[in-house]
């Protein structure tokens, strides 16, 4: 395997949650650094043995230069990290890498009691030590930015400051109440918080160095990057590749961590971009598993309906209370095959956006049934999919929902994902890698709720980008 740095794998990462693990593995692979994405974490041997399933122009063995662990801890408690987060970066630890990423969503949902970034940044700084700790938020791309330390986001035609953001500033778990990064990360660590803003990013390379010497004079302090344009990508990611540990360099942020990796490593002429394909071929059918209540979600569904696709319900009531499951997933089964049976699409659904009686009304059954566990919903739509494709045997399907695509992904036995082809930002088609031989190899999407515009899953159907 040609090395790109010092060792044979460029970058390792963990995503606080999976929909968005999917996103850095995107960024990696389109631009040169191809990645796989897995449940767990993998061992040594397992990263050694594995073969792209989709050949690139970039390694002639088709190995991968990058891997990740799709992960929970955006929902975590501090305590439930502790539990959580150990294990995991003990095992990821043993795998030479010349980066790790502790990969946060670019809208940094976090707090001090809910997903904290600065308590998993001491967790990894106990298996990845580092000198200093790159902090990357903004991600153009993905129409993110970070300006003076303040992180913007833009919905519709708008850019929002995020305490002023319509969603994130009314997020039911981690609203935005600040939008000075360092102020709002300062609330989660006791580490000395750094800005290097835009006008450092202008500067010489000596000034920048002598900035970066000023700052580090505190070990182990986070050095926000501020980022608006691919020009501080490029900046930022020349700053962390000539400073990097000489071990394994800790990274913290959202996928604009890759995007600045890549953009300086593309403009030394280390890595190129692949001649991806961009084209999937369209299929006769394909099954979709709706488990997100987002506004975004619900205009797809809505598409969806209007182009044809067979519309299935699910009886959220029935499918969380422990007398009534079987025969709703039963009732979900039967008409799912009924339809495919008859050549068309089938959009499965739990609500239609957050508006949706059922959402409430199925959360206070929950909240009133002694038997109900977490992620009940979602694992009653896992197992429910599994039995269809085991019946149907589908080529590619899409689940909407960060929950419930985990979920979907542990009921197909999927280990590992790599990238088919890019449809919109962060909700790439997938091909999945599975221990069961039924599963292996099919084409899949898990898309967070807020991911694409309304075409996207017609988009998965005809295997290509629809504006």
């Amino acid at each position: 395997m040609v090395r790109i740095l010092d060792n044979n794998l460029l970058i390792s990462f963990y995503g606080d949650d999976f929909t968005g693990s999917t996103d850095v593995m995107e960024s990696l692979s389109l631009n040169g650094i191809p990645a796989a994405l897995f449940l767990d974490p993998p061992a040594p041997e397992e990263i050694n043995n594995f073969r792209l399933k989709n050949p690139l122009d970039i390694d002639a063995d088709n190995r991968i230069k990058a891997f990740g662990v799709a992960g929970i801890s955006r929902s975590l408690s501090p305590d439930q990290m502790d539990k959580e987060l150990n294990p995991i970066f003990e095992k990821i630890c043993k795998i030479p890498t010349d980066f790790f990423h502790y990969k946060v969503c670019s809208t940094f949902d976090s707090s001090p009691v809910v997903g904290s970034i600065g308590h998993a940044t001491e967790i990894a700084m106990k298996y990845f030590p580092s000198d200093y700790i790159p902090l990357v938020v903004g991600a153009p791309s993905l129409n993110r930015f970070c300006i003076f330390g303040n992180l913007f986001a833009r919905a519709g035609n708008v850019t929002y400051r995020l305490d002023r953001h319509p969603t994130m500033s009314k997020h039911p778990i981690t609203p935005m109440t600040e939008s000075d990064l360092c102020i709002h990360l300062g609330l989660q660590t006791k580490r000395k918080i750094e800005l290097f803003d835009i006008f450092s990013l202008q500067q010489s390379q000596k000034e920048q160095q002598k900035i970066l010497r000023e700052f580090t004079k505190n070990p182990g302090s986070f050095i926000l990057f501020d980022t608006v344009d691919q020009r501080h990508l490029l900046e930022t990611g020349k700053i962390i590749v000539k400073n990097r540990s000489e071990k394994t360099q800790l990274l913290i942020g959202s996928s604009g961590t890759e995007y600045a990796l890549t953009a300086y490593l593309k403009d030394t002429g280390k890595i190129h971009i692949p001649d991806y394909p961009t084209e999937a071929g369209k299929q006769d059918q394909i099954l979709i598993m709706a488990g997100s209540a987002a506004p975004t979600t619900k205009g797809q569904i809505e598409w969806c309906i209007s182009q044809g696709f067979y519309p299935l319900r699910i009886n959220t009531i029935n499918a969380v209370d422990p007398q009534k499951s079987s025969e709703e997933k039963e009732r979900i089964y039967n008409e799912a095959i009924g339809a495919l049976n008859e050549n068309k699409s089938v959009v499965i659904f739990s609500a239609l956006g957050p508006d949706d009686p059922n959402v409430n009304q199925t959360k206070e059954l929950l909240n009133k049934l002694s038997t109900a566990k977490k992620g009940v919903l979602a694992s009653f739509q896992g197992e429910s999919l599994r039995q269809i494709l085991e019946t149907s045997k589908l080529k590619r399907m899409v689940v909407a929902g960060g929950d419930t695509s985990g979920y979907v992904s542990r009921a197909l036995e999927i280990y590992a994902l790599e990238i088919r082809i890019p449809v919109a930002p962060g909700a790439p088609l997938c091909t999945a890698h599975s221990k069961n031989p039924s599963f292996d190899g099919l084409e899949i999407s898990l898309k967070g709720g807020q991911n694409g515009n309304d075409r996207y899953f017609e988009s998965i159907l005809k295997g290509k980008k629809l504006e």
